[in-house]
């Protein structure tokens, strides 16, 4: 029964997504008040349960959440990432474009939402596919695979960030692990999707229409601000660095490179992800003061803030609804009754991909997949069959894992780079497609060498 009502709670989440229309947050509210009353918490309980679940989360990664929104919108407005994309694609061989291209769509994406990257890197994409003499789908796709790739498992973008909280690991870990199995998982699928479009998947006269809607407003090559790269980078770059500066002192110590048994305080502090996310925002708002005046610079972060405020919502319901799940001790029945006997690491893991991408292709939200995959599944994160690393990466991987028409990343895509519903399905979707399942293998194969 204890699972029934999971089930039950979740079909009704989706019910409500789907057909009434109803914000996601509010479905995933409504669900979990079903499931705490129907599993006897009591209607106090229940709201206690949903009241502490939803603090809980927003107090390990509100503000980190709100001050990486700041550091992106501030490096859009000010043109920052605009330098970035410009030097980077401009430095790089003529036969690595494309791949510096994908790239720099990965590092950019790391502060800023996947919509924003495209925005800023559709026109360069366009001029580099005329420049390359290649058809335009090779550079979307590169565009796509690096930009979503990042997005999804690297923080401080909101899911991954997230991931340290509700299964309860080091955000440095997550932090290595997203940039080493997300530079990997982008060079071997764009790699793979170049030899897709070489055997002739690709239709011009179906896939794509006339006109050209990529971003008419964007900055040109003499529009591009006179800002250093060093310093443009730097709002991404250093809250990174310090973030990691606790992971590596801490493998420093359990390698005796450094003596004593816990962290300095001053790495501790610095290492904390409100630190030093803080601290990005700050030198993200001191690079924009060569391109904006102090209200320019105010305006741009509420904007960013704003944007911000649904993935808060969602996040902390997602929170909320797992909350209710421990409480109830339905995620422990649910570990016991499906991997007591096997204690198999494969099976959690595949469990966990396929919640998050029933999710992903049933209401297009790769947050609330996710988020929502991960609430379920982090009671198999504390059994110690599996390292709660894997069971993230694999929820994560889940919820990027088909993008379709009711997603609008799909919808921006393709509009901009004026391709057909079927030309987006081969670069969006597909492209997505390739990135999960890429990064669900890595994901298997570390969870067989590291469990």
């Amino acid at each position: 029964m204890e699972v029934l009502h999971l089930v039950v709670s979740i079909a009704l989440i989706l019910f409500l997504i789907l057909y009434v229309k109803i914000n996601a947050a509010i479905s995933l509210i409504v669900g979990s008040l079903y499931l705490g009353i129907a599993m006897q918490l009591g209607m106090t309980g229940t709201v206690d349960a949903i009241s502490n679940g939803f603090g809980e989360i927003m107090a390990g990664i509100g503000l980190p959440i709100g001050f990486g929104v700041i550091i992106g919108q501030l490096m859009s407005d000010s043109g920052s990432a605009h330098k970035i994309a410009y030097t980077l694609v401009a430095s790089a061989p003529r036969s690595a474009g494309l791949y510096v291209l994908g790239l720099t769509g990965f590092l950019l994406s790391i502060p800023v939402f996947f919509d924003v990257t495209f925005v800023i890197l559709i026109p360069l994409g366009v001029a580099l596919a005329k420049t390359l003499g290649k058809p335009l789908p090779y550079a979307i796709g590169a565009l796509v695979i690096g930009a979503a790739t990042s997005h999804t498992i690297v923080p401080p973008t909101p899911n991954p960030l997230a991931a340290a909280t509700i299964l309860n690991f080091d955000i440095g870990v997550m932090t290595f692990a997203g940039l080493g199995v997300g530079l990997v998982t982008a060079l071997i699928v764009m790699k793979l999707y170049f030899i897709l479009l070489d055997c002739g998947i690709w239709n011009q006269s179906k896939d794509e229409v006339s006109n050209l809607y990529y971003n008419e407003d964007a900055k040109s090559d003499d529009s591009i601000p006179d800002i250093p790269l060093w310093m443009a980078l730097a709002p991404v770059i250093l809250p990174i660095l310090l973030i990691l500066s606790g992971t590596g002192y801490s493998y420093c110590q359990q390698l005796g490179i450094v003596a004593g048994k816990e962290l300095p305080p001053i790495i501790e502090f610095l290492s904390d992800r409100i630190v030093a996310l803080m601290t990005g925002a700050l030198v993200a708002y001191l690079v924009a003061s060569r391109e904006m005046v102090g209200q320019e610079r105010d305006v741009s972060a509420s904007r960013g803030l704003q944007m911000a405020g649904v993935v808060l919502m969602v996040t902390g319901a997602g929170g909320a609804f797992g909350k209710v799940i421990e409480t109830t001790q339905i995620g422990k029945v649910l570990v016991d009754s499906l991997f007591h006997e096997t204690q198999s690491a494969l099976s959690m893991i595949l469990l966990t991909y396929s919640l998050a991408a029933i999710f992903r292709i049933a209401q297009g939200s790769g947050t609330v997949a996710g988020i929502t995959a991960m609430t379920i599944m982090s009671g198999a994160a504390s059994t110690g069959v599996v390292d709660p690393l894997w069971i993230a990466l694999a929820a994560l991987s889940g919820g990027i894992s088909i993008g379709h028409v009711n997603d609008s990343g799909f919808w921006i895509t393709t509009q901009l780079a004026g391709f057909s519903v079927r030309g987006g399905f081969k670069t969006y979707t597909l492209a997505e497609a390739m990135v999960s399942l890429m990064i669900l293998c890595l994901t298997m194969l570390g969870a067989a060498l590291w469990p």
